[in-house]
Protein backbone atom coordinates (compact mmCIF):
# COMPACT_ATOMS: atom_id res chain seq x y z
CA UNK A 1 0.00 0.00 0.00
CA UNK A 2 3.24 2.42 0.82
CA UNK A 3 6.90 1.70 0.00
CA UNK A 4 8.16 1.57 3.68
CA UNK A 5 11.44 2.12 1.87
CA UNK A 6 11.21 5.30 0.25
CA UNK A 7 9.63 6.62 3.71
CA UNK A 8 12.26 5.23 5.95
CA UNK A 9 14.52 7.39 3.48
CA UNK A 10 13.32 10.64 4.74
CA UNK A 11 15.37 9.86 7.63
CA UNK A 12 18.50 10.11 5.89
CA UNK A 13 18.00 13.75 5.02
CA UNK A 14 19.85 16.68 6.28
CA UNK A 15 18.62 19.31 8.53
CA UNK A 16 19.69 22.77 8.03
CA UNK A 17 18.25 26.08 8.28
CA UNK A 18 15.07 25.33 6.27
CA UNK A 19 13.76 23.42 8.63
CA UNK A 20 11.94 26.07 10.84
CA UNK A 21 12.61 26.21 14.72
CA UNK A 22 15.69 22.92 14.48
CA UNK A 23 18.45 23.78 16.51
CA UNK A 24 21.37 24.68 14.83
CA UNK A 25 23.76 22.23 16.21
CA UNK A 26 21.49 19.77 14.17
CA UNK A 27 22.32 21.33 10.73
CA UNK A 28 24.11 18.89 8.50
CA UNK A 29 23.07 15.71 10.56
CA UNK A 30 21.11 13.59 8.92
CA UNK A 31 17.18 13.16 10.98
CA UNK A 32 18.51 9.20 12.24
CA UNK A 33 21.82 11.14 13.38
CA UNK A 34 20.26 13.86 15.03
CA UNK A 35 17.47 11.65 16.60
CA UNK A 36 20.43 9.03 18.22
CA UNK A 37 21.58 11.87 20.34
CA UNK A 38 18.00 11.76 21.88
CA UNK A 39 17.08 15.31 21.75
CA UNK A 40 14.50 17.18 23.67
CA UNK A 41 11.74 19.70 23.05
CA UNK A 42 13.95 22.44 25.12
CA UNK A 43 16.83 22.32 22.56
CA UNK A 44 14.42 23.29 20.09
CA UNK A 45 13.26 26.95 18.98
CA UNK A 46 10.34 28.53 18.53
CA UNK A 47 7.87 29.28 17.53
CA UNK A 48 7.16 25.17 17.27
CA UNK A 49 4.40 22.67 16.31
CA UNK A 50 4.81 19.20 17.54
CA UNK A 51 2.79 16.43 17.42
CA UNK A 52 2.63 13.41 20.13
CA UNK A 53 3.51 10.10 19.39
CA UNK A 54 1.40 8.25 22.00
CA UNK A 55 -1.96 10.38 21.24
CA UNK A 56 -1.58 10.33 17.22
CA UNK A 57 -1.14 6.34 17.86
CA UNK A 58 -4.19 6.43 20.04
CA UNK A 59 -6.50 8.35 17.56
CA UNK A 60 -5.47 5.90 14.57
CA UNK A 61 -6.24 2.57 16.83
CA UNK A 62 -9.12 4.45 18.10
CA UNK A 63 -10.58 5.13 14.06
CA UNK A 64 -9.74 2.16 12.80
CA UNK A 65 -11.59 0.06 15.10
CA UNK A 66 -15.04 2.46 15.05
CA UNK A 67 -14.54 1.95 11.17
CA UNK A 68 -14.41 -2.02 11.34
CA UNK A 69 -16.84 -1.79 13.82
CA UNK A 70 -19.05 0.03 11.87
CA UNK A 71 -18.77 -1.89 8.29
CA UNK A 72 -17.12 0.56 6.42
CA UNK A 73 -13.48 1.39 5.08
CA UNK A 74 -11.30 4.15 5.58
CA UNK A 75 -9.51 6.49 3.14
CA UNK A 76 -8.35 9.16 4.88
CA UNK A 77 -7.52 12.08 3.85
CA UNK A 78 -4.06 12.81 3.64
CA UNK A 79 -4.42 16.21 2.46
CA UNK A 80 -4.70 17.08 6.23
CA UNK A 81 -0.96 16.05 7.16
CA UNK A 82 0.40 15.81 3.62
CA UNK A 83 2.93 13.49 5.62
CA UNK A 84 3.91 9.75 4.52
CA UNK A 85 5.35 9.04 7.44
CA UNK A 86 1.93 9.51 9.05
CA UNK A 87 0.03 8.23 5.98
CA UNK A 88 1.99 4.76 6.98
CA UNK A 89 0.51 4.70 10.31
CA UNK A 90 -2.81 5.11 8.38
CA UNK A 91 -2.85 2.14 5.95
CA UNK A 92 -0.66 -0.38 8.39
CA UNK A 93 -3.29 -0.23 11.22
CA UNK A 94 -5.70 -0.85 8.12
CA UNK A 95 -6.41 2.00 6.34
CA UNK A 96 -8.11 0.95 2.38
CA UNK A 97 -6.73 3.93 0.88
CA UNK A 98 -5.45 7.45 0.72
CA UNK A 99 -7.45 10.30 -0.48
CA UNK A 100 -5.91 13.70 -1.64
CA UNK A 101 -7.52 16.86 -3.24
CA UNK A 102 -5.19 17.62 -6.05
CA UNK A 103 -3.60 15.73 -8.75
CA UNK A 104 -0.11 16.73 -7.54
CA UNK A 105 -0.81 15.63 -4.23
CA UNK A 106 -1.41 12.20 -6.23
CA UNK A 107 1.78 12.48 -7.89
CA UNK A 108 3.27 12.96 -4.72
CA UNK A 109 1.40 9.61 -2.85
CA UNK A 110 3.01 8.19 -6.50
CA UNK A 111 6.47 8.75 -4.99
CA UNK A 112 5.96 7.13 -2.12
CA UNK A 113 4.67 4.10 -3.66
CA UNK A 114 0.70 4.77 -2.45
CA UNK A 115 -1.35 2.42 -4.64
CA UNK A 116 -4.86 2.98 -4.22
CA UNK A 117 -5.97 6.95 -4.13
CA UNK A 118 -9.03 8.45 -4.10
CA UNK A 119 -8.90 12.05 -5.36
CA UNK A 120 -12.23 14.05 -3.88
CA UNK A 121 -12.02 16.31 -6.59
CA UNK A 122 -12.58 16.30 -10.48
CA UNK A 123 -9.94 15.99 -12.67
CA UNK A 124 -9.39 18.16 -15.55
CA UNK A 125 -6.15 19.46 -15.78
CA UNK A 126 -4.79 18.33 -19.37
CA UNK A 127 -1.28 18.15 -18.05
CA UNK A 128 -2.28 15.93 -14.72
CA UNK A 129 -4.92 13.75 -16.25
CA UNK A 130 -1.97 12.81 -19.42
CA UNK A 131 0.14 11.89 -16.62
CA UNK A 132 -2.38 9.79 -15.08
CA UNK A 133 -3.30 8.39 -17.93
CA UNK A 134 0.47 6.94 -18.36
CA UNK A 135 0.55 6.21 -14.89
CA UNK A 136 -2.26 3.92 -15.18
CA UNK A 137 -0.88 1.84 -18.24
CA UNK A 138 2.60 1.41 -16.91
CA UNK A 139 1.27 0.64 -12.95
CA UNK A 140 -1.02 -2.10 -13.25
CA UNK A 141 -1.54 -2.06 -9.56
CA UNK A 142 -2.28 1.23 -9.12
CA UNK A 143 -5.82 1.93 -8.32
CA UNK A 144 -7.10 5.51 -8.40
CA UNK A 145 -10.67 7.20 -8.84
CA UNK A 146 -11.48 10.49 -8.89
CA UNK A 147 -15.04 12.62 -9.00
CA UNK A 148 -17.42 14.47 -11.77
CA UNK A 149 -20.69 16.30 -10.75
CA UNK A 150 -21.25 17.91 -14.35
CA UNK A 151 -21.31 16.69 -18.06
CA UNK A 152 -18.67 19.45 -19.25
CA UNK A 153 -16.42 17.60 -16.62
CA UNK A 154 -17.06 14.02 -18.48
CA UNK A 155 -16.33 15.85 -21.87
CA UNK A 156 -13.38 17.55 -20.75
CA UNK A 157 -12.27 14.15 -19.41
CA UNK A 158 -13.07 12.71 -22.84
CA UNK A 159 -11.44 15.22 -24.73
CA UNK A 160 -8.01 14.96 -22.71
CA UNK A 161 -7.94 11.14 -22.35
CA UNK A 162 -8.69 10.92 -26.35
CA UNK A 163 -5.40 12.51 -26.54
CA UNK A 164 -3.49 10.23 -24.61
CA UNK A 165 -1.72 6.86 -25.36
CA UNK A 166 -3.23 5.66 -22.44
CA UNK A 167 -5.71 2.76 -22.53
CA UNK A 168 -6.91 1.97 -18.85
CA UNK A 169 -10.52 3.67 -18.43
CA UNK A 170 -10.63 6.29 -15.84
CA UNK A 171 -12.82 5.35 -12.28
CA UNK A 172 -15.40 7.60 -11.40
CA UNK A 173 -17.42 8.73 -8.55
CA UNK A 174 -20.21 10.45 -9.34
CA UNK A 175 -20.30 13.53 -6.79
CA UNK A 176 -23.51 14.99 -5.13
CA UNK A 177 -23.58 18.00 -3.67
CA UNK A 178 -26.37 20.17 -1.94
CA UNK A 179 -27.86 23.53 -1.76
CA UNK A 180 -25.34 26.52 -0.65
CA UNK A 181 -22.75 23.07 -0.75
CA UNK A 182 -19.50 23.30 -2.26
CA UNK A 183 -18.77 20.53 -5.72
CA UNK A 184 -21.38 18.35 -6.69
CA UNK A 185 -24.28 18.30 -8.94
CA UNK A 186 -27.38 19.74 -7.19
CA UNK A 187 -30.35 17.16 -8.04
CA UNK A 188 -30.29 13.59 -8.49
CA UNK A 189 -31.79 14.12 -11.57
CA UNK A 190 -28.05 16.24 -12.95
CA UNK A 191 -26.07 13.55 -10.72
CA UNK A 192 -27.70 10.29 -13.16
CA UNK A 193 -27.25 12.68 -16.60
CA UNK A 194 -23.76 12.15 -15.34
CA UNK A 195 -23.15 8.74 -14.38
CA UNK A 196 -25.17 7.73 -17.97
CA UNK A 197 -22.00 10.25 -19.72
CA UNK A 198 -19.69 8.15 -17.39
CA UNK A 199 -21.02 4.36 -18.29
CA UNK A 200 -21.45 5.63 -22.15
CA UNK A 201 -17.69 6.84 -22.33
CA UNK A 202 -15.03 4.25 -23.14
CA UNK A 203 -12.08 6.15 -21.34
CA UNK A 204 -14.45 6.19 -17.93
CA UNK A 205 -15.85 3.55 -15.25
CA UNK A 206 -18.69 4.69 -13.18
CA UNK A 207 -17.87 3.12 -9.97
CA UNK A 208 -19.84 4.92 -7.17
CA UNK A 209 -21.45 7.66 -5.96
CA UNK A 210 -20.43 10.45 -3.07
CA UNK A 211 -19.83 13.72 -2.14
CA UNK A 212 -18.79 15.86 0.98
CA UNK A 213 -21.54 16.14 3.89
CA UNK A 214 -19.50 18.59 5.70
CA UNK A 215 -19.78 21.74 3.41
CA UNK A 216 -23.64 21.72 4.55
CA UNK A 217 -23.59 21.68 8.08
CA UNK A 218 -20.95 23.56 10.71
CA UNK A 219 -22.37 22.39 13.91
CA UNK A 220 -24.20 19.63 15.64
CA UNK A 221 -27.39 21.71 15.91
CA UNK A 222 -30.94 20.06 15.14
CA UNK A 223 -31.08 21.70 11.74
CA UNK A 224 -27.29 20.99 10.94
CA UNK A 225 -27.64 17.46 11.68
CA UNK A 226 -30.76 17.04 9.72
CA UNK A 227 -29.25 18.95 6.96
CA UNK A 228 -26.20 16.02 7.00
CA UNK A 229 -28.70 13.04 7.12
CA UNK A 230 -31.13 14.63 4.43
CA UNK A 231 -28.28 14.88 2.29
CA UNK A 232 -26.64 11.65 3.11
CA UNK A 233 -30.04 9.74 2.14
CA UNK A 234 -29.92 11.97 -1.28
CA UNK A 235 -26.18 10.05 -1.72
CA UNK A 236 -27.83 6.88 -0.94
CA UNK A 237 -31.24 7.06 -3.33
CA UNK A 238 -28.83 8.03 -6.26
CA UNK A 239 -26.22 4.73 -5.43
CA UNK A 240 -30.22 2.85 -5.67
CA UNK A 241 -30.92 4.65 -8.54
CA UNK A 242 -27.78 3.82 -10.76
CA UNK A 243 -27.60 0.36 -8.99
CA UNK A 244 -30.75 -0.63 -10.59
CA UNK A 245 -30.09 1.00 -13.89
CA UNK A 246 -27.01 -1.36 -14.02
CA UNK A 247 -25.32 1.69 -14.96
CA UNK A 248 -21.71 0.37 -12.41
CA UNK A 249 -18.90 -1.39 -14.35
CA UNK A 250 -18.94 -4.19 -11.93
CA UNK A 251 -18.22 -2.45 -8.29
CA UNK A 252 -19.96 0.13 -6.67
CA UNK A 253 -18.16 2.52 -3.75
CA UNK A 254 -20.42 5.15 -1.94
CA UNK A 255 -17.83 7.75 -0.66
CA UNK A 256 -18.29 10.26 2.24
CA UNK A 257 -17.44 11.75 5.35
CA UNK A 258 -14.91 14.32 6.64
CA UNK A 259 -13.96 14.34 10.68
CA UNK A 260 -17.72 15.91 11.61
CA UNK A 261 -20.52 13.51 10.93
CA UNK A 262 -18.41 10.27 10.48
CA UNK A 263 -21.25 8.85 13.49
CA UNK A 264 -24.27 10.08 10.45
CA UNK A 265 -22.11 8.59 7.91
CA UNK A 266 -22.70 5.48 8.94
CA UNK A 267 -26.07 5.60 10.71
CA UNK A 268 -27.20 6.79 7.05
CA UNK A 269 -25.13 4.65 4.47
CA UNK A 270 -23.37 1.78 6.29
CA UNK A 271 -26.35 -0.40 5.48
CA UNK A 272 -25.41 -0.20 1.91
CA UNK A 273 -22.12 -1.96 2.42
CA UNK A 274 -22.68 -5.50 0.34
CA UNK A 275 -19.18 -6.61 -0.34
CA UNK A 276 -20.73 -9.85 -1.47
CA UNK A 277 -23.31 -8.31 -3.84
CA UNK A 278 -25.90 -10.14 -1.89
CA UNK A 279 -28.04 -7.47 -2.92
CA UNK A 280 -27.11 -6.18 -5.93
CA UNK A 281 -23.45 -4.72 -7.12
CA UNK A 282 -21.00 -5.22 -4.70
CA UNK A 283 -20.97 -2.25 -2.93
CA UNK A 284 -18.13 -1.07 -0.06
CA UNK A 285 -18.78 2.14 2.26
CA UNK A 286 -15.57 4.35 2.16
CA UNK A 287 -15.23 7.22 5.10
CA UNK A 288 -13.01 10.10 4.08
CA UNK A 289 -12.20 11.26 7.56
CA UNK A 290 -8.71 13.17 7.93
CA UNK A 291 -8.66 15.25 10.83
CA UNK A 292 -9.26 12.51 13.31
CA UNK A 293 -5.18 11.53 13.01
CA UNK A 294 -4.62 14.72 14.62
CA UNK A 295 -7.68 15.59 16.27
CA UNK A 296 -7.38 19.02 18.13
CA UNK A 297 -8.38 21.50 21.13
CA UNK A 298 -10.13 23.66 19.07
CA UNK A 299 -13.33 23.04 16.22
CA UNK A 300 -12.87 19.31 16.14
CA UNK A 301 -12.78 18.86 20.38
CA UNK A 302 -16.75 20.40 20.05
CA UNK A 303 -17.96 19.05 16.94
CA UNK A 304 -16.57 15.45 16.46
CA UNK A 305 -18.74 12.31 17.53
CA UNK A 306 -15.86 11.03 18.65
CA UNK A 307 -15.35 13.29 22.13
CA UNK A 308 -15.50 11.97 25.36
CA UNK A 309 -19.21 13.57 25.73
CA UNK A 310 -20.03 11.09 22.75
CA UNK A 311 -17.79 8.31 23.07
CA UNK A 312 -16.40 5.77 25.25
CA UNK A 313 -13.05 5.42 23.16
CA UNK A 314 -12.75 9.12 22.40
CA UNK A 315 -10.02 10.64 20.27
CA UNK A 316 -7.49 13.40 21.72
CA UNK A 317 -5.90 16.09 20.05
CA UNK A 318 -2.17 15.44 18.95
CA UNK A 319 -0.89 18.88 18.36
CA UNK A 320 0.82 21.30 20.55
CA UNK A 321 1.92 24.82 19.84
CA UNK A 322 5.06 26.52 21.52
CA UNK A 323 5.29 30.30 22.12
CA UNK A 324 8.01 32.36 23.77
CA UNK A 325 6.97 35.08 25.50
CA UNK A 326 9.33 38.07 23.91
CA UNK A 327 7.39 41.44 25.25
CA UNK A 328 5.19 42.69 28.23
CA UNK A 329 4.19 46.10 26.45
CA UNK A 330 1.47 47.15 29.32
CA UNK A 331 -0.11 44.99 32.33
CA UNK A 332 -2.02 41.84 31.32
CA UNK A 333 -0.76 41.37 28.05
CA UNK A 334 2.35 39.68 26.41
CA UNK A 335 3.45 38.70 23.20
CA UNK A 336 4.39 35.60 21.85
CA UNK A 337 6.76 35.27 18.98
CA UNK A 338 4.45 32.67 16.86
CA UNK A 339 1.91 33.83 14.74
CA UNK A 340 -0.32 33.30 11.45
CA UNK A 341 2.42 32.08 9.96
CA UNK A 342 3.08 29.43 12.10
CA UNK A 343 -0.07 28.39 13.97
CA UNK A 344 -3.88 27.52 12.32
CA UNK A 345 -6.52 30.12 12.66
CA UNK A 346 -9.18 29.85 10.56
CA UNK A 347 -11.27 27.62 13.05
CA UNK A 348 -10.40 29.26 16.23
CA UNK A 349 -7.47 30.90 17.59
CA UNK A 350 -4.80 29.40 19.96
CA UNK A 351 -6.08 28.29 23.39
CA UNK A 352 -2.80 28.60 26.61
CA UNK A 353 -2.88 25.66 28.11
CA UNK A 354 -0.08 26.55 30.62
CA UNK A 355 -1.33 30.16 32.29
CA UNK A 356 -4.26 30.20 33.75
CA UNK A 357 -7.71 32.08 32.90
CA UNK A 358 -5.32 33.49 30.13
CA UNK A 359 -6.45 34.03 26.46
CA UNK A 360 -4.77 34.58 23.23
CA UNK A 361 -7.06 37.52 21.35
CA UNK A 362 -5.17 37.98 18.11
CA UNK A 363 -2.31 36.99 16.15
CA UNK A 364 -0.38 38.61 14.01
CA UNK A 365 2.10 36.94 11.09
CA UNK A 366 4.72 36.65 13.68
CA UNK A 367 3.18 37.63 17.18
CA UNK A 368 0.37 36.21 19.40
CA UNK A 369 -1.55 38.38 21.62
CA UNK A 370 -1.52 36.46 25.15
CA UNK A 371 -4.06 38.38 27.80
CA UNK A 372 -4.31 37.73 30.95
CA UNK A 373 -5.58 39.18 34.46
CA UNK A 374 -2.63 41.64 35.62
CA UNK A 375 -0.56 39.39 37.64
CA UNK A 376 3.71 40.09 37.32
CA UNK A 377 4.49 36.64 37.52
CA UNK A 378 2.50 35.24 34.75
CA UNK A 379 4.37 34.88 31.49
CA UNK A 380 7.83 36.58 32.17
CA UNK A 381 10.01 37.06 29.10
CA UNK A 382 11.70 34.50 27.82
CA UNK A 383 9.34 31.96 29.68
CA UNK A 384 7.11 29.14 26.89
CA UNK A 385 3.32 28.70 26.98
CA UNK A 386 1.47 25.43 25.67
CA UNK A 387 -0.45 26.24 23.08
CA UNK A 388 -3.86 23.96 22.23
CA UNK A 389 -4.76 24.48 18.29
CA UNK A 390 -7.54 24.52 16.47
CA UNK A 391 -7.91 22.49 12.93
CA UNK A 392 -4.90 20.40 11.78
CA UNK A 393 -5.47 20.72 7.94
CA UNK A 394 -4.22 24.52 8.32
CA UNK A 395 -1.62 23.67 10.94
CA UNK A 396 0.87 20.99 8.59
CA UNK A 397 1.06 23.38 5.84
CA UNK A 398 3.21 25.99 7.71
CA UNK A 399 5.75 23.49 8.82
CA UNK A 400 8.17 21.43 6.44
CA UNK A 401 9.51 19.08 9.15
CA UNK A 402 7.29 18.39 12.64
CA UNK A 403 9.29 17.09 15.86
CA UNK A 404 7.43 14.19 17.41
CA UNK A 405 7.44 13.99 20.61
CA UNK A 406 6.59 10.92 23.50
CA UNK A 407 4.66 12.81 25.65
CA UNK A 408 3.82 16.65 25.74
CA UNK A 409 2.38 16.43 29.08
CA UNK A 410 6.49 15.60 30.28
CA UNK A 411 8.21 18.39 31.82
CA UNK A 412 11.01 17.88 28.95
CA UNK A 413 9.32 16.09 26.34
CA UNK A 414 11.57 13.81 23.77
CA UNK A 415 11.57 14.16 20.59
CA UNK A 416 11.52 10.67 18.60
CA UNK A 417 10.90 11.44 15.17
CA UNK A 418 10.64 14.40 12.36
CA UNK A 419 8.04 13.99 10.35
CA UNK A 420 8.48 15.72 7.25
CA UNK A 421 5.19 17.22 5.05
CA UNK A 422 4.91 17.62 1.64
CA UNK A 423 3.01 20.95 0.96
Amino acid sequence: MIDSNVVDALASRLLGPEHKSVPPQAWGLGIREFLATRPTLSQFQTPLLTLDDGRLQHNVDVMATWAEKSGVKLAPHGKTTMAPTLWRRQLESGAWAITLATIWQVQTARSFGVDRVMLANALVDPVGLTWLARELDEHPEFEFVCWADGLDTVRAMNHILDNTTGTRPVDIVVELGGEHGRTGARTIEEARSVAKAVADSPRLNLVGVGGYEGALSHDRSDSGLEAVRTYLDAVGALHRELDAAGLYSGTALITAGGSAYQDLVVERLASFADEDGARGVPTSVVLRSGAYIIHDDGFYSQISPMIPARSDDALTSAMHGWARVVSRPEPGLALLDAGKRDLPFDEGLPTPQSIDAAEVTALNDQHAFLRFPDDDAAAPIGSVVRLGLSHPCTAFDKWRLIPVIDDADAEDPRVVDLVHTFF
